[in-house]
């Protein structure tokens, strides 16, 4: 996927993706124009020799740079200080970020020709914790913060119709099948999400204080209704009698599921 998008991706294009998707991934494919979420314990190196320090073996690597402090077991391990920091509003907030450049990945000697990259981490009131963002572009923090804010609307139809709907799995195999299953569970995603947008926004429970118009409030609101019993439905679509007094039932179903036999 990632080779047909090397080959695909336009001048005036920047491919943005979660922390599912590795630089070492992104370099592999060709790919020079991207931001990508890192995960909180990333760490990189400089692509310079760290100094001698008069003993033991010279320095093959550069130094180790850590974006983010973690603990590791009963240790604390402090983050690198960045390079720069700058500042900006967004919608009245004031926004922050921590900038490292020229960074290779941990395990790249330091050479001219390295592919380098640039590593933020933008801290948002909204947020309790910064995003962890690369990029090999010489871009602004804001920059780099609006195209990796541009990922969600990409996500949202895919996600309500995977998880909401439940077509994260298809047991389907005929061709037409496979073209036609994801073309309904996107449809689905989409008429969900926007239902959950326009209809008024309803709780939980009452822990959920301050629900929000998600897919999945709504759909626990359509679960504890009654079906519609008064719909004329097509002639072709028909409960199917099918014989089943035969089948094992509960736990034994289960069990023959698994592969082990039991009596029927």
């Amino acid at each position: 996927m990632l080779g047909q998008l090397s080959r695909s991706l336009a001048e005036d294009e920047v491919l943005a993706v979660d922390a599912g998707v590795k630089i070492s991934d992104l370099q592999k494919a060709g790919i020079t124009r991207y931001v990508v979420r890192l995960a909180e314990n990333f760490t990189a190196r400089r692509n310079f020799l760290s100094l001698y320090r008069g003993h033991g073996r010279h320095p093959v690597y550069g130094e180790r740079i850590r974006p983010l402090a973690r603990r590791y077991k009963d240790k604390t391990l402090p983050a690198s200080a960045p390079d720069r920091v700058e500042t900006w509003r967004e919608a009245g907030r004031e926004m922050r970020a921590e900038i490292w450049d020229d960074l290779v990945l941990p395990d790249v000697t330091p050479d001219p020709q390295a592919a380098t990259f640039q590593v933020l981490a933008i801290y948002d009131p909204l947020f309790a914790h910064p995003w962890l963002l690369a990029t090999p572009l010489k871009l602004t923090p804001a920059s780099v913060n609006a195209i990796y804010q541009d990922r969600w609307p990409v996500e949202q139809i895919p996600l309500a119709a995977k998880q909401m709907v439940g077509a994260n799995r298809q047991f389907v195999h005929a061709a037409e099948s496979i073209q036609r299953l994801p073309e309904l569970a996107l449809l689905a995603g989409s008429i969900l999400s926007f239902l959950a947008a326009t209809f008024p926004v309803a709780p939980t429970g009452f822990w959920d204080r301050h629900p929000k118009r998600t897919p999945g409030r709504f759909r626990r609101v359509l679960r504890g209704q009654p079906f519609p019993q008064s719909y004329p439905f097509p002639e072709r679509l028909r409960e199917k009698a099918s014989v089943t007094a035969h089948l094992p039932k509960g736990h034994l179903a289960r069990k023959a599921k698994m592969g082990v036999s039991a009596p029927i």
